[in-house]
């Protein structure tokens, strides 16, 4: 499920991205002239901070940062080939869906 603001009906060419609770750097995405911003934890009243000239999306906590574990790990054994890296396998989403 994406929460998202309308539709620009326009072509993406710049695309700004933060994991995790990013809605305070709406204004720098908007700064730096990017068509959409995809984050998470946007409240109510910041997707009316789009003013129709950005595309926010909000994806989820959770599922904007899932696959950042999995990144530093190999970005660590890369780095650091005799650390041992361990990452946990454990899911500690607290969010459940009811459909």
């Amino acid at each position: 499920m994406i929460r998202h603001t309308e539709l620009l009906h326009k072509k993406i060419t710049k695309i700004a991205v933060c994991g995790g609770a990013g809605s305070f750097l709406i204004p720098a995405a908007k700064a730096v002239g990017a068509d959409i911003f995809i984050t998470s934890d946007i409240k109510y009243h910041e997707f009316f901070d789009a003013d129709s000239t950005i595309l926010l999306a909000d994806i989820g906590h959770y599922e904007s940062e899932q696959f950042t574990i999995d990144l530093l790990t190999e970005i660590l054994q890369q780095k650091f080939p005799n650390f041992a890296v361990l990452k946990t396998e454990t899911n500690t989403n607290p969010v459940k869906y009811f459909i």
